[in-house]
């Protein structure tokens, strides 16, 4: 080892040091960091270098070239998409799981066992969600490979119901999907697994401005298939309004019929933490699989999800992710790997800025950033539901809003509204479209933020409509 690699290894804590001053300058300042880049970033590409730079010049290059067009995404007002911020304790926890870079698989034996690190945090997330012990859980990289891991494994047991083993045959056939509202990331997966978006049947939302199952016509449904196995893939908060699924009748139709009942919960699972909304997620302890992002409310960095099978499935999920070079014999969880238990073969410990965090801030602190969450929500609701120029297009149901501009006439204006909005930097939305109408979704998952941003962004609203009027 020589040359730059060599004098690099030697002052590591210098280095450190240097990234430590900076990340806390940006997270200090992160109330003020914009939260959208209003100019166009055209890079010059960057030449190869023949020996290297180090890595303090490399760091010089970086913050000349990339470092501004960083934007506080894990800020108080980024109100986009439904993006989560980082606590300190996760921060804590990421910087160690790269310090440390293990490859998270086993639990026992010789060489990295930090897979242990990763059953505790589920257990953890189970009691912080009161759901069942009966989960077998594992983190993955967000909603859409947690949807992919939990379909997977009921692809294999639809394929068992009829009498084939799709992990070693392969896809034939048609394979029913019944759903009302799915996310993106649930299709994507259907296309992934070779199970075919064509192959969903929607079933009718409830009356009334909503996105949740209608139980009735899911029954009708089911009838009409004659005992024929499907998949079931119910919402624990849609996209736009935050809508369950009935879980508890679910639960009820599962005593009746045969299907596979998977909940993409990748935020609203999280009003289980909340005694005034846990009631949304009740009867979901009932579902084969379960979908929950940490990246979004639990508040840790990107990229961070759980997968939740029930533990009786787990000869079809070994069987759906075996490593070929390693079979089982006998009981999987005798010889416990998440090698043969989930999509990769090389895994980061991604546990570990979950685990700093649920035992740093525990069930009280979650609480309180899910119930804080919910009430800025509703609070801003509250503004543009009385407000001259702006709508809600559905009811605040937890913390999401979504609304457009009121005079209807001006319905294109919705576009050039928001990018005006986004630009200040001052916060950040993103458009929708729901129920025929073009609208804005702003999503309230940051453990920072804080009735003031509510009142900043509104009174930003109001100048900026006023502007195009």
């Amino acid at each position: 080892m020589k040359g730059h690699l060599k004098s690099d290894s030697e002052q590591i804590d210098y280095l450190l040091d240097i990234i430590k001053r900076q990340g806390t300058e940006y997270l200090n300042n992160i109330t003020d960091r914009p939260t959208s880049i209003d100019h166009t970033f055209i890079p010059e590409l960057q030449s190869l270098p023949e020996t290297g730079y180090g890595a303090e010049k490399a760091l010089q290059i970086f913050n000349e070239k990339f470092e501004p067009i960083m934007v506080g995404s894990g800020g108080p007002r980024y109100w986009g998409f439904v993006t989560g911020g980082a606590t300190p304790a996760s921060i804590v926890g990421d910087w160690l799981a790269t310090i440390y870079d293990q490859n998270t698989q086993t639990v026992s034996g010789q060489g990295d066992i930090s897979a242990n690190i990763e059953i505790e945090t589920i257990q953890l997330l189970l009691t912080l969600l009161q759901l069942p012990e009966s989960f077998l859980g594992g983190f993955v990289s967000g909603a859409t490979m947690s949807n992919f891991t939990c379909l997977a494994v009921g692809r294999q047991w639809l394929g068992k119901e009829q009498g084939r083993d799709i992990a070693k045959e392969g896809v034939s056939g048609t394979v029913k999907i019944l759903t009302a509202t799915p996310h993106s990331s649930s299709i994507k997966s259907l296309s992934l697994l070779g199970l075919g978006s064509d192959n969903i049947v929607k079933i009718k939302t409830e009356e009334g401005n909503r996105e949740a199952i209608n139980i009735k016509d899911l029954e009708e449904h089911i009838l009409r298939l004659t005992g024929e196995p499907f998949i079931l893939i119910s919402s624990g908060g849609t996209v736009n309004t935050v809508d369950f699924d009935d879980f508890k009748a679910i639960s009820e139709l599962k005593e009746k019929y045969n299907f596979w009942w998977h909940i993409d919960a990748a935020f609203g699972g999280f009003a289980a933490c909340s005694e005034s909304y846990k009631h949304l997620v009740e009867g979901w302890e009932y579902a084969d699989s379960i979908t929950v992002d940490c990246h979004k409310w639990l508040n840790v960095p990107y990229e961070s999800a759980v997968f939740l099978i029930r533990e009786q499935h787990k000869i079809l999920q070994v069987e759906t992710f075996q490593n070929s070079n390693a079979p089982y014999l006998g009981d999987p969880l005798e010889n416990f790997s998440y090698l043969n238990f989930l999509p990769e073969n090389s895994r980061r410990l991604k546990a570990l800025p979950a685990w700093f965090s649920i035992m740093a801030y525990g069930r009280k602190g979650y609480q309180e950033i899910v119930d804080k969450n919910i009430s800025w929500a509703k609070q801003f609701g509250e503004l543009i539901e009385n407000s001259n120029d702006f709508k809600l297009l559905a009811p605040v149901r937890l913390n999401t809003v979504c609304f457009t501009l009121k005079d209807e006439v001006k319905e294109d204006e919705v576009g050039r509204f928001l990018e005006k909005l986004n630009d200040t930097g001052k916060v950040f939305m993103t458009p929708t479209f729901y129920n025929q109408h073009n609208g804005i979704r702003a999503a309230f998952v940051n453990w920072m933020t804080s009735e003031k941003d509510i009142q900043l962004v509104f009174d930003l609203m109001n100048e900026i409509i006023t502007e195009i009027k």
